[in-house]
């Protein structure tokens, strides 16, 4: 397998809500390699135009599992926690991290679905000590002390989301959309970077 290394590359130098690009420090499948068995773990055909997931439909089956995860994560919204708000905590672990590109990603659908673009925006420029309102406030503190280390994570970060209003399903939400992308943010990290797409450099 070949490793790319890109010395040119339009690297973002802020976290941002704007749409990037990635690009692999390995080869992905190219699109005409890309089999049934692919396109089953990819789980969404659509994802094949993306290189990150066909770097990871090297590997189908474990992209299957990662992929229907994330679904149910987010978008399972048979009760539990507001889409906007596992949106927010997946931005606060990707700020944390450091991964911008996964930022820029759960901050615009948090800023979208939510109507807050400007405290969004205050989590991505000021870090997760930025004051947005003590409900998001809860989340975003709780989703960084997971991020930093689980331990971290104790009864008064659940304590303070029961005092926000959170029940139990919602707080557990809050719980999983920062583990799965503190861990997606760690992957992605290691795999590539990002990029500023050639038409926000003209």
């Amino acid at each position: 397998m070949t490793v790319h290394h890109h010395p040119g590359l339009h690297r973002p130098d802020a976290f941002t809500r704007e749409p990037l690009g990635w690009v692999p420090w390995l080869e992905p499948l190219a699109t005409e390699e890309l089999t049934e068995r692919h396109y089953a773990g990819l789980v969404e055909r659509q994802r094949a135009d993306f290189p990150y997931f066909r770097l990871l439909a090297r590997d189908p089956e474990l992209l299957g599992a990662r992929t229907r995860l994330d679904n149910d994560v987010f978008r399972n919204e048979d009760g539990g926690l507001p889409r906007p708000e596992r949106e927010l905590a997946a931005a606060a672990a990707s700020r944390v991290n450091g991964c911008v590109f996964c930022a820029s990603v759960h901050a615009r659908l948090a800023a979208r679905l939510s109507g807050r673009g400007e405290d969004v925006d205050r989590l991505l420029d000021q870090g997760t000590d930025a004051q947005l309102d003590e409900r998001w406030d809860a989340i975003v503190a709780s989703a960084a002390a997971l991020t930093a280390t689980p331990v971290r994570f104790g009864a008064e970060h659940v304590e303070r989301l029961r005092a926000a209003g959170l029940g139990d399903d919602e707080i557990l939400d809050v719980v999983n959309g920062a583990a799965f992308f503190n861990w997606a943010n760690r992957l992605m990290l290691s795999l590539g970077e990002p990029e500023v797409p050639a038409r926000r450099r003209a």
